[in-house]
Parts: structure tokens; sequence; C-alpha cells
């Protein structure tokens, strides 16, 4: 019998190694990795950089805490600075540790401004995190049950409904800013388009509220951008970082610019192992890589290979209600639950995974070949085209 808390519904496999964007199972059965450890594995697995990278700093130091000054972790904030035009980082070590630090900083810019009440919109199906502030915030009655009373403080819309976002404004006058994913992760690879990107920026403007965005999923390269939102290129004020920032290695990051920039002193927030060496090493590294191998363009053009693929292979197949995504964040609705298709992925030799119930999610390594792409659709088409069939 395990000792773990029964916390998730594992598969029946357990993993010893990888190389590129493939892993081995205890028997040495080789399997195509398209959710890279849930877009975290940015550079695939046993990157000769990142584990000489991580090797070299281990033998140097691992940890100091945030009492000391910290070269590596000052570099890693330069460098997001300079990537995304943000003004200061806070690093931590979660995506929801960043959320609950964004979360944080709205309501003491919201009592800065002498509201007593601070609330946050934030949105339907969005997922923010565990803990009882992002969970809050999080749409998802399912992962929310059996934890109330909630954190208060939040109010939530449909998912890209400017008109919802204005009404509140005309009638909840406590509030301080907007939380929302550029993509919906485990909503089902929903995205927001341009044109709302833009309405909302001007409304956020308008009433002086924070626009905070949750790239903990698709930040980092993973849409073809640094973050999701360059697409449009709406700013936030305030933006949180992870998964995929350490290429393995946990690492969190909340980014504020403008008016969010500057609010917080010595005492109003912290984190232990937040910014450790160990872990700025491992993200100076991935952005590195990302940047000198061309990875973002890669996930352009790979991903939609991998779109393409499966629209043609799927056409006209009954069952098939979207293929849509940005990058290497893919998600193929379907009509029906289609949780059964993990298990059939698994014995094909495919990782992949099913959130919203109905979406499959691929979130494959920014390293992805174009052939590597190929064999992804050739797996995939055929097990969904045998699943609608049943």
């Amino acid at each position: 019998m395990s000792h773990l808390m029964n916390t998730y519904a594992r598969q029946p496999v357990a993993f010893t190694h990888g190389e590129g964007a493939w892993i081995y199972d205890e028997a040495g059965r080789r399997y195509l990795d398209a959710l890279s450890g849930i877009a975290v594995s940015t550079l695939g697995h046993n990157h000769p950089r990142l584990v000489r990278t991580i090797a070299e700093q281990a033998g140097r130091v691992l940890h100091t805490s945030n009492l000391y000054c910290i070269p590596l972790q000052e570099r890693l904030a330069d460098r997001l600075a300079a990537l995304s035009g943000m003004d200061e980082v806070f690093f931590c070590n979660s995506g929801c540790e960043a959320n609950e630090a964004a979360i944080k900083l709205a309501r003491f810019y919201g009592h800065r401004k002498g509201i007593e009440l601070p609330t946050v919109i934030v949105m339907e199906n969005a997922f923010h995190g565990r803990t009882l502030a992002t969970l809050s915030a999080t749409g998802n009655r399912k992962s929310q049950a059996g934890f109330e009373p909630l954190v208060s403080g939040f109010v939530r819309v449909p998912y890209k409904d400017i008109g919802a976002i204005r009404a509140i404004a005309e009638h909840n006058h406590g509030v301080v800013a907007v939380m929302l994913e550029m993509i919906q992760g485990e909503g089902g690879i929903n995205v927001a388009d341009e044109d709302f990107q833009r309405e909302l920026r001007e409304v956020c403007d308008q009433h002086e509220w924070l626009l905070i965005c949750d790239e903990v999923q698709c930040g980092v390269g993973r849409t073809g951008h640094w973050f999701g939102w360059q697409q449009s290129g709406v700013k936030p004020d305030v933006m949180t970082l992870a998964k995929g920032l350490g290429s393995g290695v946990p690492i969190g990051a909340c980014l504020a610019a403008g008016r969010a920039a500057g609010l917080f002193g010595p005492g109003n927030h912290g984190s232990t192992f937040g910014g450790n060496p160990l872990a700025c090493a491992a993200g100076l590294t991935t952005l590195e890589v990302i940047e000198s191998d061309g990875l973002m363009s890669n996930a352009l053009k790979v991903g939609e290979t991998i779109r393409s693929g499966l629209r043609e292979a799927l056409a006209g197949v009954d069952g098939v209600v979207d293929i849509r995504g940005r990058g290497l964040m893919i998600g193929v609705e379907l009509d029906r639950p289609c949780g059964a298709l993990v298990g059939k992925a698994l014995e094909a030799g495919l990782l992949i995974n099913v959130t919203a119930e109905r979406v499959i999610r691929l979130l494959p390594p920014l390293i992805l070949s174009e052939a590597e792409a190929q064999t992804l659709v050739g797996l995939l088409a055929p097990l969904v085209r045998d699943f609608l069939a049943q």
C-alpha cells in the first residue's frame, strides 16, 4: 500500500529517463511526450545545456534564502524585464504562488487607494491554482467543492465578455483588477481574441484597474511569443509565470509594471525557496536556449503542422467540434467526455491529457521536430476516429 495521499488518478506507468521529446518507462518502452509535464519541460528531456547548468550550479550552491543577495536571481529578473517590458519581479516556486502574489498585490493596490473591500474580476472556466485564494479565483466548481468557505473578493464573468465587465464597472466601485489567462489551459485551450484584449485594456485604464495576466501555462515561448499577451501587444500591469520557466526545476514569478510596480516593500510578501540559485540558473538557461535555438518560431511552425495535420486527418469526422490553439498549446474539442483517450494514447506510446472533460490537450516540448509532429498526428488521429466511432 502506498503512503502517498490519494490526490491524483495516476496512469499505470513510471518513467526512468528521457531524450528530447521522448521518454522511457521501466520496461524500456518509448513514448512521445505531447504533454511535457503539463507545459513544464520546455526543452524536452535531458537537454545537454540544462543538465550541465544544473550540475554545475549544484556543485556551487543550491540555496541561501532571500535574506541575502542572489546574483542569478537579479540576472533572471533583468532578463524577464527586458523580454516583457515589466518593471520588477518577485520569485516563488509555482504558478499558484505567483497568482497568490498577484492577488495580494491587487488587494494591496486597492487598500492604498482607500478601497476597503477590494474586488478582482475573474473568468468562468479559469484555473489559477489550488491555494484558497487562487482556488476562489478559479472558475471550476468541481475543484472548489469541499473547500468552502472560499475567499471573498472575487466576481466572475463569462470568458471574453467585455459587456459583463463594463456592467460590473457601473455597479461595483470596489473593483481593483481583472485577472485572466490569455489562453485558458485547464479550461479547454480557449483563446482570448485580440479585440477583446484591447477593449479590456481600455476598460482597465479608464477605471484605473490592474490588468493581471496569468501566463503560467501559455508563457515562456509556448505560443510562439515570449508571452501570450504579446500577440496583441496588450501589456498587463501584472503577469505571472511558472511551469516552463525552469524546464522542470520548480520556479514561479510575479512581474509588475506601471501602477502595480513599487507597491510591495520588505515584509509585505516573501518566499523561503523562491528564486534560489538553482532555480534561477535553470530559468536563465531555459530562456537562453529558447532564443539561441529559435524555439519560438519552431513552436509556431510545428504547432501549425499538428493543427493542420489533425484537421486534415479528422475532416468530416462526426464528433470533432474544434481544433484550436496557438503555437504548441493545442486543444482538440470533441462532443463528448473523452478521458478514456488518455489511456488509449498511453497504450499507443503517446502522452496526452484531457481537460474540461471533452478537450484533448497537447503541450509538447518546444524542441519538438516536424517529423515528431507528424508522428504525433499519426498516433492521435486514429485513436480519436476509433473513439468517436464507438
